[in-house]
């Protein structure tokens, strides 16, 4: 195994993201991270933007996993994972991309989003972090890959980084956005700088019963708002936003979304069944596999960093980019983020 860092909801706390600077996509560490341009985007089709589709459908572990797929079944596996408020559209175009270069491309709902359900209406509604990294494993055992790139933002990138540090070997490299993240409980009991704290509010608010029951009446309302504040440049139209917001009509998002925030703060108890994945979490353990680590320049919740400061939780070879965009930076910048994902599985291939 490795030693983690809390990087979850604080992905911000003791260094804000990872990773050495580079002067292109290669592993080749220079003084000064770079900031990269997205490629001009192609033109939208006339009307709504093109949903992601067909969606299949798999039991893996104790789910039934929505998911989307494209790519030759041959091609090199790519896992892409959304956060929240967020949903499988954030790779509508990255997806596309890298299957056009070969890659077998699996962008999955994660628990509680689109049409993943629980296989056994009895199973408790668990958001903590082993449990949906443990999905991904599970996930891509049920699709007999045995080894993939592991790719997220948010919520995303913690799985990602989880898995890259428990299961390396499951790993052909890593894309993290925000680098080195996950949820350390004792360092998250430590105040952030107010301004910090004030990014935050949701987290408090769903701490609250008044904010479930607000998330349960206006998950929407609230997507909506963090977009816009996550992601302060991204000029995203209604069709785009409706897009996605449909995934949070999932039958189990209130209660995931819940347990995830209230778990991260401590206010709500890990299950038993996850307890030994978390015990290993809590070293902190370093990541070996090949990674690239990315922020938003202009993020809206956490300030773009050279990636330095997380420099000893990789021990593999490490690159760290700034790109122009927020939060979501895969839907942001399709282009520059498919880049470098194919900078990592063209390397490994």
């Amino acid at each position: 195994m490795s030693n983690p860092i809390n990087h979850q909801r604080r992905f911000f706390l003791g260094s804000a993201v990872a990773g050495i600077a580079t002067a292109e996509l290669g592993f080749i560490g220079s003084a000064h991270a770079q900031t990269l341009s997205p490629a001009t985007p192609a033109a939208a089709p006339a009307g709504a933007p093109q949903k992601l589709g067909p969606i299949r459908q798999i039991k893996a572990g104790e789910l039934d996993v929505g998911y989307y797929e494209a790519g030759p079944a041959n091609g090199i596996p790519v896992l892409l994972m959304h956060g929240y408020p967020y949903d499988i559209h954030s790779y509508a175009d990255v997806a596309p991309l890298l299957a056009a270069r070969g890659c077998r491309v699996i962008v999955p709902h994660l628990r509680g989003h689109g049409s993943t359900r629980f296989l056994d209406s009895a199973n408790p509604r668990s958001a903590q972090q082993s449990a949906v990294a443990l999905d991904q494993i599970a996930l891509l055992d049920a699709l007999k890959i045995d080894r993939a790139v592991m790719v997220g933002y948010d919520w995303g990138a913690r799985t990602a980084c989880i898995i890259a540090a428990l299961w390396p070997e499951r790993c052909l490299g890593l894309l993290s956005v925000g680098g080195y993240i996950m949820t350390n409980l004792p360092a998250n009991r430590m105040p952030l700088p107010a301004k910090a704290e004030h990014e935050w509010w949701y987290q408090f608010y769903f701490a609250t019963e008044r904010g479930r029951a607000g998330l349960e009446a206006n998950r929407k309302d609230i997507a909506r708002i963090l977009w816009t504040t996550n992601s302060p440049k991204w000029n995203f139209d209604e069709a785009t936003f409706q897009r996605s917001a449909a995934s949070f009509d999932n039958p189990d998002y209130v209660a995931i979304v819940i347990h995830n925030y209230r778990w991260r703060l401590g206010l709500a108890d890990g299950f038993p069944k996850y307890a030994e994945w978390e015990k290993q979490l809590a070293t902190l353990p370093v990541i070996s596999v090949p990674t690239i680590t990315m922020d938003g320049d202009s993020n809206g919740i956490v300030p773009p960093s050279d990636g330095k400061a997380q420099a000893a939780k990789f021990s593999g070879p490490r690159t760290h980019q700034v790109v122009q965009a927020g939060h979501n930076v895969p839907q942001e910048t399709p282009q520059v983020f498919a880049d470098a994902v194919w900078s990592l599985a063209s390397a490994r291939h």
